[in-house]
């Protein structure tokens, strides 16, 4: 992949930088992964749709990954059911030779096929059905964050070696936080080594010796509190994790590598509210920390100007006249709407030039609010237009 990408954030030479190039991104032939991220409910779906849409029909050959409980991207590219495979979306325009499939995270049967491929038959069997395994692979903090690395990872390295793909659009956890993404790794591997860990490991590792008065202790308490069944299943799902997930911080690792390498491009996602674009502010300085390479902030759902050049005290004050007239005066309504729109529209303005001057380095595009939801291939394509700045 290409090297010449240049690096955007708070490390790189301050100077003003102009709007997102969005076709520029996606016609690069050295951008071979694109992951959108944000804090949730800002559109990270649907720009990772649009933007895995407008690729493929400029000529890439493109998967997108999702992680969205809603399943509103499988409504959107008309495909009944998005599972771990992908699936080729019907409809996209390939007159330029490009396509595209889409799939979602499954975050267990990702965690499934990490211990399938890991152990043997009957090793894999005994983990899967452990309680412990099922509850950390189902609902504990930061796995689906880590699986949708870890899926990153197998479609990276599966396109490498078939190239079936040459663009991965990856839509990012809807967490609370946008850093939990980046965060996950490296809470899931100090589980994995926490203290606990290790004390319930050590039996099963050392010599007989291991076995002290105060690991006895240890243990008679946890099993009165736990149960004998309870605790045994605890020791054999530590002693497993132990020996068939030792590679998750190799590959966590190695595909945290990847996030930061030059055919990598993230694209921030905000909505045009100060909570956003602040969230947005940290992960672009967490981005410029951990050198991974940012192309650029998309703020999106903006509320679009007015087709007027009347400003918003112009028409406020043309309403307050009007209504000392006609209390009851319609036009009057009207221009009060106008210009609760200006300065709605002068308020995200101010946002967005507030960001700029604290991030000048960042190119940003703005997408205006639709008048409805996204919920087809047209919608996309509208989203991507607006996006490339149509």
């Amino acid at each position: 992949m290409s090297g010449n990408r240049t690096r955007v954030g708070p490390q790189s030479s301050r100077r003003a930088s102009g709007p997102l190039d969005v076709d520029a991104l996606l016609d690069d032939p050295g951008t071979g992964i694109i992951v959108c991220c944000g804090s949730g409910g800002v559109g990270k779906t649907t720009t990772a749709a649009a933007l895995a849409l407008r690729a493929a029909e400029r000529g890439r050959k493109v998967v997108v990954l999702t992680i969205d409980p809603a399943r509103r991207l499988a409504q959107s590219m008309g495909i009944a059911m998005l599972d771990n495979t992908p699936r080729p979306v019907v409809g996209v325009d390939d007159a330029a030779g490009g396509r595209l499939d889409a799939m979602m995270l499954d975050m267990k049967r990702t965690f499934d096929e990490v211990v399938l491929s890991q152990a043997s038959p009957e090793k894999a069997e005994q983990i899967l059905a452990n309680p412990f395994y099922v509850a950390l692979s189902s609902s504990f903090a930061g796995t689906q964050e880590y699986m949708a690395m870890e899926k990153l990872g197998q479609i990276h390295a599966d396109a490498q070696r078939s190239g079936t793909y040459d663009l991965i659009v990856v839509d990012t956890p809807p967490s609370r936080s946008a850093l939990d993404f980046l965060d996950a790794p490296e809470r899931l591997s100090s589980f994995l080594d926490g203290r606990f860990i290790r004390l319930m490991l050590a039996p099963a590792r050392g010599p007989a010796k291991l076995m002290t008065a105060g690991f006895s202790i240890i243990t008679n308490a946890l099993t009165k509190i736990l149960g004998g069944q309870v605790l045994r299943d605890l020791q054999t799902f530590v002693a497993a994790l132990d020996t068939v997930f030792g590679g998750f911080r190799a590959r966590a690792q190695k595909t945290y590598a990847l996030l930061q390498a030059d055919e990598t491009a993230f694209i921030v996602v905000a909505a045009p509210e100060p909570d956003a674009l602040r969230e947005a502010a940290y992960f672009v300085e967490r981005l410029g920390e951990d050198q991974m390479p940012l192309a650029g902030l998309v703020v999106n759902r903006a509320s679009p100007e007015p087709r007027s050049d009347l400003s918003g005290d112009e028409a406020m004050a043309a309403a307050a006249r009007l209504r000392a007239e006609d209390p009851a005066s319609l036009t009057a309504g009207l221009l009060r709407l106008h210009a609760d729109r200006q300065r709605m529209v002068e308020r995200e303005a101010m946002l967005r030039a507030r960001f700029a001057a604290a991030h000048p380095d960042v190119p940003t595009g703005v997408v205006p609010a639709l008048a409805g939801d996204v919920h087809d291939l047209d919608g996309l394509r509208r989203v991507g237009e607006l996006l490339a700045g149509g």
